[in-house]
């Protein structure tokens, strides 16, 4: 599988296309690195036809939520950056008090959804930091205080695992993994789907 055989519903970056210097642009401005391929995903099933070609091609691979990481880990000089930046949706189940969120959604995209419906979850402190990101890192913000960080609302995940297959992982399935992402800064597994979490 080549370079320009890469089979994605999403778009395929590479150095010298219009878009590659704004796409490989990140919040940490000081970050310059240059992918030799970025795949901004449309599905999980996009995330893992780019994961397979990183494994394949043996080539490095950095994964883009939000983009906020201050060391830049949502970029790799010479290798694939898995991009979620156009999966952003957000879900909110009213009756619930829960949300449903793709990987690329910002805080602002979740405030936004949530607080049409009078909710709200402990976040960030700014409005352009990743979900994500700042889930699997544990997440402390302005609500903390009272309702705890933000790992601490998270119900569920489904994850990428190296060998391209999709799980779900919660308190009663894959629990193990579980415990391991929450905190684990996404050291074990990308999250292509939605993730749900819970809310005050």
């Amino acid at each position: 599988m080549t370079a320009k055989t890469l089979d994605v519903a999403g778009t395929l970056i590479r150095p010298g296309d219009s878009e590659y210097e704004a796409a490989r642009q990140i919040w940490n401005g000081a970050i310059d690195r240059r992918p030799a391929m970025i795949v901004r995903c449309r599905s999980g099933a996009d995330a893992a036809a780019a994961l397979r070609h990183a494994q394949e091609h043996s080539l490095p691979l950095a994964i883009r939520g939000g983009g906020h990481n201050v060391a830049g880990s949502a970029l790799c000089d010479g290798g694939v950056v898995i991009d979620f930046s156009e999966m952003r949706r957000v879900e909110i189940d009213p009756e619930r008090k829960t949300a449903r969120v793709e990987p690329g959604a910002l805080w602002g995209d979740l405030d936004a959804a949530a607080q049409a419906d009078g909710l709200a979850t402990p976040a960030g402190i700014v409005t352009h930091t990743g979900v994500a990101g700042l889930t699997l890192g544990g997440g402390f913000g302005w609500l903390s205080r009272q309702w705890g960080l933000t790992v601490d609302n998270l119900l569920s995940v489904q994850v990428l695992l190296a060998d391209g297959s999709r799980v779900r992982a919660a308190s009663d399935e894959n629990d193990d993994l579980f415990w391991a992402v929450r905190g684990g800064g996404g050291n074990f597994g990308m999250s292509p789907n939605s993730n749900s979490s819970s809310m005050p």
